[in-house]
C-alpha cells in the first residue's frame, strides 16, 4: 500500500515547522512510518542549492529565473530519489513545503510568466501529487513579527526573509487563490490560534487518510 504524501506550506514565520513536527509525532505513535523532507534540500544535491538559494554569497544577485530552475532542480532530486521510493514503501511523506511554493513565490510574488511556472514545476515533479496540503494561513504582518522573535543562531535573515512586506502579500494571495482552486487538495488553517487548536484541526484532516 502506497504512504500517504502530506505537504506544508504558508508564508515565513506562519508556524509550518511546529506543526510538522507534531503531526510526525502523532503519526509516529499511531505506528505509521514517516518521513520529513523540506524544500529546497532533503538530498545531498538539494542541501548545496538550499544554501546558495538562502545564504551564499554568490546568490545574492541571483535573477528570478535562476531561482525558478534552482528550485525546481532542487525538486526533481528529491522527488525521484527520496519521496516516491518512500510512499512505494508504505511510509508516509511530510514535505516541509514543495511545487505550491515555486507557483506563488516565482509565479505570483515574482511575476514570472505562469505558464512557465507550471510547465517547469510539472517536468520537477511528474506524475505524483501531494493527497493532501495543509495551509497555515497568516496576516502578512503577525507573520513578519514572529520572524523578527525568531532565534538567529546562524545570524541575519536569508535572502527570502528579508523580501518587502508587499512581496508576502503577494505570496499569501497566491496561497490563497491556490487553495480556492484546488479544495480537494488544500486545506486552509488559521495560523494566529495557539497551537494546539491548530494541531487538532490538522490531525482532523490527517485521520481521513489512515486506513484507505
Amino acid at each position: 500500500m502506497s504512504g500517504v504524501f502530506i505537504t506544508f506550506e504558508g508564508s515565513e514565520g506562519c508556524g509550518k515547522t511546529t506543526q510538522i513536527h507534531r503531526l510526525e509525532a502523532r503519526l509516529k505513535h499511531a505506528g505509521i512510518p514517516v518521513l520529513l523532507t523540506r524544500e529546497p534540500g532533503g538530498t545531498p544535491l538539494g542541501e548545496t542549492i538550499r544554501n546558495l538559494l538562502k545564504f551564499a554569497e554568490e546568490g545574492k544577485d541571483m535573477t528570478p529565473e535562476t531561482e525558478l530552475l534552482l528550485f525546481a532542480a532542487s525538486r526533481a532530486q528529491l522527488m525521484r530519489r527520496v519521496i516516491i521510493p518512500a510512499l512505494e514503501a508504505g511510509t508516509w511523506v511530510i514535505a516541509d513545503r514543495f511545487m505550491d511554493s515555486t507557483t506563488v513565490y516565482q509565479g505570483v510574488a515574482r511575476r514570472l510568466d505562469f505558464d512557465a511556472v507550471r510547465f517547469i514545476n510539472e517536468f520537477a515533479v511528474g506524475d505524483r501529487r501531494p493527497d493532501l496540503t495543509i495551509l497555515l494561513d497568516l496576516d502578512t504582518e503577525e507573520a513578519r513579527l514572529r520572524l523578527l522573535r525568531r532565534p538567529r543562531p546562524l545570524g541575519a535573515p536569508d535572502r527570502m526573509e528579508q523580501m518587502p512586506k508587499i512581496f508576502y502579500d503577494a505570496v499569501r494571495d497566491g496561497y490563497l487563490i491556490l487553495a480556492r482552486d484546488e479544495p480537494d487538495r488544500f486545506r486552509v488553517i488559521q495560523g494566529a490560534r495557539k497551537v494546539e487548536a491548530i494541531e487538532e484541526d490538522i490531525w482532523d484532516y490527517v485521520q481521513g487518510f489512515m486506513g484507505k
